[in-house]
């Protein structure tokens, strides 16, 4: 199946980790380049909307505009009356790095195979396609502010315009409390911090089309905030929580604060924290509306998408838990707002998954819907609130344990170790498992089937909608994939007075040169027709040495920038999935001031390498022993035979002329190299 940019993708096909790790350059991998190289797109983008991203740390819908009174969260409650509040919005992971990752990815836990905080998703899926990088393949200008993702923010430049801004929150925990009232100004704590950068960025970036992520780390532990947010709460707001919180989470027992070795929490100490995180959440809010102030100041608002969520819930007290990490409705329900410019405003009881979130900016932007998605754009219901949706959402814990939330129920298995099933109409907080009463045997039989069908079969009935189709400036032949075909063309119009295709000249400077090419490489792959063949390189022999003097040149033009990187990088993999006719020894790709070389070479067929290096003299000065190689391309300086340039004793060699001998099985071959120092 091609990569597409195109179409609402067929979510009932499946897709798995396995399939998309044995695929090759996804759509837009090597899309960071240098804008200066770059087509005018401004004719395709225009009337597209800037996209404006914010998520809280660890909040659940403890918000004004979600019912609770009580709370002081004036911005997010004004952002809910421009736009639509989805009520029954849910995390797939009840933890900050899995639901992150599978925001970002638009995939869900159990493809992406992450279920803690020690992995990115760039570690186990380095190919995946991020909703920024999808939004920088089309021409978005990407930026990054303070948590957006939990791990591998800081190298993940495919899906930054330029590096993200972000600091480091490492804390003793054993030496501070779980709260604070700090006599501080807003700016001086990280999430004001955050706020002060995004004010900055956005007005860097206002006459540019944008993408703008925001995270603040508010109200996640510990609660460290000025004296007014706290001033907004009295103890007796919440003497309604439980009087004791028998198995507070590790992140909670690690503070200074909090009993060691305890299991109980006192009531006072609950209704400490209790007022700690709503001071917290009043004070990321506050953050919040200078963000949504600065945007309504630059007159920019009526043209951006603003959506806000938080990453899962949290218990404050339920179940006896303080924390997150369990599949009770209070750890997976999250606030998700969405406001989209001229959309009918409202509520909606729809039910919704934060994977939704990737397809619906697709969709609302007017971008293409990647096929691999495994979420649902929410534009249909933002267009119409009580139309009839999904009719079950899911959620996990584990690659086992499993949670299914419907209209009335939530049913959720642990593995082999039973399940538990609550109805939300006579039980909203999830008291009394009924799963155990024999009445509901028939009833948990029916939603075991469904949950075993999984979300395919959750998703609605809905009409095919044609795909947003749009021209890629780099699919030279208009077939609507970028492949060796494009590549080719543009070669052949180097330099060419009159190009044969006049789209050859990708970054319209007038010339078709080496950078004509690179672009079209830095984008290999990409389709906008979801029925375009595959892009599994088919590289026939007697293209290698096209590629080869592709190479050669960009190397030797390489001026360091990302496009340069990207497309030489394409061009090798190229050219390593190549599987040539015959053994050969090639020319080494030297450094004339230094001894050492990479010797590059090809092979027919499996077999053990050996390289000889002799002087003039015919004497040994070291021997390679390469070991077993399968049959390819061995012509790249990560693939080829590298020497150091010492010999045998480790002495760096003097300038002169050298032999050196490849022996493959049953194949020998003698080249000469000149080494300068």
């Amino acid at each position: 199946m091609a990569k597409t940019n195109g179409g609402k993708g067929n979510f009932s096909r499946p897709f798995t980790r396995r399939t998309f790790l044995s695929r090759s350059l996804k759509a837009g991998a090597a899309a960071a380049f240098t804008t200066g190289l770059l087509p005018n797109l401004k004719a395709e983008t225009a009337g597209r909307y800037n996209v404006l991203f914010i998520m809280a740390d660890d909040l659940r819908p403890l918000l004004g505009c979600y019912g609770h009174a009580e709370m002081h969260t004036p911005n997010i409650d004004a952002l809910a009356e421009r736009g639509t509040l989805f009520n029954r919005a849910y995390c797939q992971y009840p933890l900050c790095n899995p639901s992150r990752a599978s925001i970002m990815t638009g995939l869900r836990p159990e493809t992406i195979g992450i279920y803690d905080n020690s992995k990115g998703f760039r570690d186990v899926l380095p190919e995946a396609v991020s909703l920024p990088q999808h939004f920088k393949i089309h021409d978005y200008h990407t930026r990054s502010v303070g948590k957006i993702t939990h791990v591998g923010a800081w190298s993940d430049k495919r899906s930054w315009s330029a590096p993200i801004w972000a600091q480091n929150l490492r804390i003793d925990r054993a030496t501070i409390p779980s709260w604070q009232i700090l006599d501080v100004a807003d700016d001086e704590l990280p999430d004001g911090k955050i706020a002060n950068a995004s004010v900055e960025i956005l007005t860097q970036i206002k006459d540019r089309q944008f993408f703008l992520a925001v995270g603040f780390h508010t109200p996640h532990l510990p609660y460290n905030v000025p004296q007014k947010y706290y001033d907004l709460y009295d103890i007796e707001t919440f003497t309604d929580v439980s009087s004791v919180v028998p198995h507070p989470q590790n992140d909670l027992r690690e503070y200074a604060d909090i009993p060691s070795g305890s299991t109980r929490i006192p009531k006072e100490k609950t209704l400490e924290l209790m007022r700690g995180y709503a001071a917290s959440t009043s004070y990321m809010d506050a953050q919040v509306g200078r963000v949504l102030q600065h945007l309504d100041t630059l007159g920019i608002s009526q043209n951006t998408v603003i959506v806000f969520a938080g990453d899962h819930g949290f218990h404050l007290g339920e179940h006896r838990n303080w924390g997150k990490a369990t599949l009770f409705e209070v750890a997976l329900r999250s606030p998700l707002i969405i406001s989209v410019p001229g959309q009918q405003l409202g509520q909606t009881d729809a039910l919704a998954e934060l994977v939704d979130i990737y397809p619906t900016l697709c969709d609302a932007c007017r971008l293409p819907i990647p096929s691999q998605l495994e979420g649902l754009s929410l534009m249909p219901v933002i267009e119409e609130p009580t139309r009839p949706w999904k009719t079950a959402v899911f959620s996990q814990l584990g690659e086992r344990q499993i949670s299914m939330r419907t209209a009335r129920y939530r049913y959720t298995r642990w593995g082999n170790r039973g399940h538990q099933l609550y109805d939300h109409n006579t039980d909203p907080d999830e008291t009394v498992n009924i799963a155990r009463f024999s009445e509901n045997k028939e009833l948990i039989v029916e939603l075991n089937e469904q949950l075993q069908a999984g979300w395919r079969a959750a998703l609605p009935e809905m009409q095919e909608q044609a795909p947003v189709l749009q021209t890629l400036p780099w699919d030279i032949n208009n077939d609507g994939i970028v492949d060796t075909h494009d590549l080719i063309m543009v070669s052949n119009s180097f330099d060419a007075e009159t190009p044969q295709h006049p789209k050859a000249d990708v970054n319209k400077d007038g010339r078709i040169d080496i950078i004509d090419l690179l672009l079209v490489a830095a984008h290999f792959g990409e389709s906008n027709v979801p029925t375009a063949p595959s892009t599994h390189p088919n590289i026939r022999p007697e293209y290698l040495s096209l590629i080869d003097k592709w190479l050669t040149e960009a190397r030797l033009s390489d001026d360091g920038s990302n496009i340069f990187q990207e497309g030489i990088a394409t061009l090798e993999h190229l050219i390593n999935t190549v599987l040539p006719s015959k053994s050969a020894l090639l020319p080494n790709y030297p450094n004339p001031f230094n001894p050492e070389t990479w010797i590059p070479y090809d092979l027919a067929q499996d077999a053990d390498v050996h390289i000889h290096i002799y002087n003039m003299k015919g004497e040994s000065i070291r021997q390679l022993s390469i070991g077993f190689q399968t049959a390819g391309t061995y012509r790249t300086q990560s693939r080829a035979a590298y020497w150091d340039g010492r010999n045998a004793v480790g002495e760096t060699v003097s300038s002169g002329i050298y032999f050196y001998t490849l022996q493959a099985g049953r194949f020998k071959t003698t080249r000469q190299m000149v080494i300068l120092k």
